[in-house]
């Protein structure tokens, strides 16, 4: 499965299918105008506005249908409900651009404007959802055939584990578990001699990059939450999709839900905080504001750059290796707000009171200005403009052994500012810093570009107000 091959393959019949409603519509248009300004299929004089008009045309539908979430995850499609989506998606861009283009059309007759809506929207739509139908229609075929498969492992122990498997085995039409082997979990595990055994989950981590794991099948008593906890938590770091066996108690509470009919019952550990749409939304403000904001602040970074040489020793820059999205470690750039060798006695939290922080690292500190090299890590990827604040592993692994569900922040990329940095601050201490993780959470489960605005708001009136520290 090359799964670049395929999203070309859905962007190429996109972009054909758009194209191709583009020249129809003209045409369609141009002759129910009649007595007025009439446009060619293809213009005798071909200007550059011809050309503007259908790059424009085609960008705008495919950054929609990307936005959408058409491009996403190619393999695992739903017939059903990418029909739902592509009639929303086809009538809100058609809505969008018959009240941006078609205003300037002078016509009486209101019909006019009915019968080029209902043209454009069913070109748009037929010409390209029929297309990735049949694209979608033929890769489901072969997941059912067993063509094509996705790397799994199962982790349990006992007749859990080997049931799942066998029932996997026994249907009739695959839907797409690749049994590369099994997780052992406790010993004595009945799919011992089935399928090879891979290890326990002490090597999880190494098991998942070596076999190149794409799904994660937890064979284990689901009402038992302490160990289901703990194992989700070790996984949800290692970007796999993870499904488990429902007990009683998920049945009754609406957790499990069908979206196979002939799949063997599984529900899914979502990960999925905000619509597609939204992540794409939250990625294209995290480039454009961080760029914005780099290029209006450089006659202040570089006043900031003069100062901090001026007042203190050392480099401008602070540099740190902080843990980001999914537990990896990246390089943090900050003003430097300390005097050199501050944690020369091993890692230790800033404080109100910290002697060593300087005057103007105060300042800075105070007003936020020392985290302006943030939006340096938002440009390379490895931060959002909101997010939890990302620690450092040393104080990581005291939060989780106080509180294990810290891991879940890692879902998200960590921020220049969060909704715990808003309503507490900074943290002094680990007490201080599990207290703040109970606001990083709720933001979390309400994750959205409206909620990342408000705090992008009132990270804006803490600045102003200089109440950073």
């Amino acid at each position: 499965m090359n799964r670049k091959w395929q999203i070309i393959k859905y962007i190429t019949f996109d972009f054909i299918g758009i194209l191709l409603a583009w020249f129809l519509f003209i045409y369609y248009r141009s002759k129910i105008i009649q007595g007025s300004i009439t446009l060619k299929l293809i213009p005798s004089e071909l200007s550059i506005r011809f050309y503007i008009g259908i790059a424009l045309f085609i960008l705008f539908w495919l950054i929609l249908f990307s936005l959408a979430g058409f491009y996403n995850d190619i393999f695992r499609k739903s017939r059903l409900k990418e029909l739902g989506n592509s009639i929303g998606i086809t009538l809100i861009g058609t809505l969008i651009i018959f009240f941006v283009l078609m205003f300037k059309d002078v016509i009486l007759s209101s019909s006019y404007y009915f019968k080029l809506f209902y043209i454009l929207f069913f070109l748009v739509f037929i010409l390209t959802y029929f297309p990735r139908l049949i694209i979608t229609s033929i890769t489901i075929n072969r997941i059912h055939t067993r063509k094509y498969g996705f790397p799994t492992i199962i982790i349990g122990e006992g007749e859990k584990a080997l049931e799942l498997y066998n029932e996997l085995q026994a249907q009739i039409k695959s839907q797409g578990y690749k049994i590369v082997g099994f997780v052992d979990i406790g010993g004595n595990n009945s799919l011992t001699g089935v399928i090879p055994h891979l290890g326990n989950l002490i090597s999880i981590d190494s098991i998942i990059q070596k076999n190149r794991i794409e799904e994660v099948l937890i064979a284990l008593d689901s009402s038992d939450n302490k160990s289901m906890l703990k194992l989700i938590n070790e996984l949800q770091s290692m970007n796999v999709i993870i499904k488990a066996i429902p007990s009683l108690y998920d049945y009754l509470t609406g957790r499990v839900k069908m979206s196979e009919i002939f799949s063997a019952p599984l529900f899914k550990v979502s990960f999925e905080l905000m619509p597609p749409w939204q992540v794409k939304v939250k990625q294209f403000m995290d480039i454009v504001i961080a760029g914005f904001a780099l290029i209006v602040l450089l006659p202040l970074i570089f006043i900031l750059c003069i100062l901090i040489k001026l007042t203190s020793k050392g480099a401008i820059i602070h540099k740190q290796e902080r843990i980001g999205q999914y537990g990896k470690p990246f390089t943090l750039f900050k003003f430097r707000s300390m005097l050199v060798n501050a944690e020369q006695s091993g890692p230790a939290l800033s404080s109100k009171t910290d002697t060593r922080v300087t005057s103007l690292g105060r300042f800075m500190r105070k007003t936020r200005l020392d985290e302006i090299p943030n939006f340096f890590n938002v440009l390379r990827g490895e931060m959002s403009l909101v997010g939890p604040r990302p620690e450092r592993q040393f104080f990581v692994n005291q939060i989780v052994k106080v509180a294990p569900h810290y891991i879940h922040l890692q879902k998200v990329k960590p921020g220049i500012t969060s909704w715990g940095q808003v309503k507490y601050g900074y943290a002094e201490n680990v007490d201080q810093m599990v207290e703040r993780l109970k606001y990083d959470l709720l933001y979390i489960d309400n994750m959205s570009i409206l909620v990342d605005l408000k705090i992008i708001i009132y990270t804006l009136i803490t600045v102003f107000k200089g109440k950073g520290v």
